[in-house]
């Protein structure tokens, strides 16, 4: 990545390319980035009132999945009772 590439840059040359290693790096680090999408969205909703099933609905999964997923991570950080 030179200087003036931007990390989103980066990542779409990364997708991209032909050599399949760089391409599955691509997926890893896309993984990565729609986890912490998907935590700091959730973390909003919730200190904005919406409940699990509002989240659950937004997402497309059930509200046990998102409950499940997030639940206890915001429970030990003093988010939830």
């Amino acid at each position: 990545m030179s200087a003036e590439e931007s990390p989103a840059a980066a990542l779409a040359a990364q997708v991209t390319n032909k050599d399949p290693a760089v391409g599955l790096q691509a997926v890893v680090a896309l993984r990565r980035l729609l986890e912490e999408l998907e935590r700091l969205h959730v973390d909003s909703a919730r200190d904005q009132g919406w409940t699990w099933q509002s989240i659950a609905t937004a997402l497309r999964v059930s509200r046990q999945s998102v409950h499940e997923k997030h639940a206890s991570r915001r429970k030990a950080m003093g988010k939830e009772d």
